[in-house]
């Protein structure tokens, strides 16, 4: 079999998680996307479609992939599936060349005649994905189509689970018996700790409401509490830790304090005590002592939060906070209720609630949004902060990052322009 996963437009609606990586990327129960059809289906070969700015990093990262190759897509028939397709492992439909797979009135997978592969890396990706549809057979498909942020975190409980039963029934999953001592409150057979995970005593792990998953070398410091459904990725620590149903974790975060039906996307840490709900974080994000956010409006209305800029209803009333990659938080920040921070924003909190709308590459302090003069430095902070993790900051990544500095300028001009008329009006009010 031969696989591609594809983004399209619909993709940026899932901003600012997405300016870094392809959306098939973000972490949903204990997969990414890609990372779960790669398990599932285990093909011979595979390859992606993603926006341009990011084909040389993805290509860095992840050298058996076909990236954008339109010589390999006609070099045989191939299932294109829809990065925004989040699907039960255990549901996989059949797939047919004949048929088009359609979930929540968007396609989610179709089979690539070698013929029709130059229409798909033109610059109308869309249109052509509809055309090809055209010539098909439509069903039904099971699953989801991620379309917001809020998405990710509103299905990451279910999607734990499905993701559990998926290892605990699969031939290549090795089992791993703890051998800690530990308490259990619910079924036991709930629990999978990995061999080489250390636990310390005084953990609770509390599997009535769904299955807990400790990967490998993770650390689980005295006086934890874990409610399933729950994902711990491998190397993550957590320290002393109250963590709610429905989080997940990728791997090498360091985690304290409160945590409810949350993502970390991974490498990220919130050490220290705080609460954190209804949230997903990127990846090299750091959060200051205290840092706490708001997932629960007063009135218990719905929440609305600003994709771009543009307020958006979410439809729910517990909606947390989104933070993109290399976002840093100084000590006692406040996040609003639906709030969205762009990558490697700057937080200096002022002693009261943040903008819900903080662009990329800004810088909050003195209670303003700041536009940073260049991006220099805060290249220098995230070569920093990712050597210290043992990883090198590539060339590739710098000259990506450069490139979402100019994309997100619009962005942050609106945000500025904002600011500033308000500061107008408050002042002559104060007249």
């Amino acid at each position: 079999m031969r696989l591609a996963i594809f983004e399209n437009s619909a993709s940026s609606a899932l901003e600012p998680l997405v300016w870094v990586r392809p959306v098939f990327e973000l972490l949903t129960g204990h997969f990414s996307t890609r990372e779960r059809w790669l398990k599932v289906l285990q093909p011979d070969e595979w390859g992606a479609i993603i926006r341009p700015h990011l084909l040389e990093t993805y290509r860095e990262s992840h050298p058996d992939a076909y990236v954008n190759d339109a010589r390999w897509l006609a070099g045989g028939h191939t299932l294109l599936l829809n990065g925004q397709w989040l699907c039960n492992p255990a549901e996989v439909p059949e797939f047919s060349d004949e048929s088009v797979g359609i979930v929540d009135g968007e396609i989610a997978w179709l089979v690539c005649d070698p013929l029709e592969a130059t229409l798909l890396l033109d610059h109308h990706l869309d249109e052509s994905l509809v055309r090809l549809a055209q010539s098909r057979k439509r069903v039904v498909s099971p699953g989801k189509i991620l379309r917001r942020p809020w998405n990710l975190v509103n299905e990451n409980e279910q999607q734990i689970c499905e993701d559990h039963a998926f290892r605990q029934s699969s031939s290549s999953e090795l089992k791993a018996h703890p051998n800690q001592t530990f308490t259990i409150v619910g079924p036991t057979q709930a629990l999978w700790v990995h061999e080489s995970a250390k636990v310390d005593p005084f953990v609770v792990f509390d599997t009535t409401g769904g299955p807990i998953y400790i990967d490998r070398d993770a650390v689980i410091q005295a006086f934890t509490r874990m409610e399933g459904p729950c994902y711990v990725g491998p190397g993550t620590q957590l320290f002393r830790t109250n963590l709610r149903a429905g989080t997940s974790f990728g791997p090498m975060c360091r985690v304290g304090g409160e945590i409810e039906n949350s993502v970390f996307q991974g490498f990220s840490n919130k050490y220290h005590d705080g609460f954190l709900g209804h949230s997903y974080v990127g990846s090299w994000v750091n959060l200051g002592a205290i840092t706490t956010n708001s997932d629960l409006k007063n009135d218990y209305s719905n929440v609305s939060v600003p994709i771009g800029g543009t307020s958006i209803a979410t439809g729910e009333k517990k909606v947390g906070c989104f933070l993109a990659d290399h976002v840093k938080t100084g000590l006692g920040s406040m996040f609003n209720t639906g709030s969205a921070v762009g990558v490697m924003s700057m937080i200096l909190p002022a002693g009261e609630l943040l903008p819900k709308h903080i662009p990329s590459f800004t810088r909050f302090w003195h209670g303003e949004i700041e536009e940073l003069s260049s991006i220099e430095p805060l290249l220098e902070t995230a070569a920093i902060a990712m050597s210290r993790r043992g990883v090198e900051f590539s060339i590739a990544q710098e000259r990506m990052l450069r490139s979402v500095w100019h994309a997100t300028k619009p962005e942050r001009q609106k945000a500025l322009a904002r600011q500033s008329s308000r500061s107008i009006e408050t002042s002559r009010q104060n007249q």
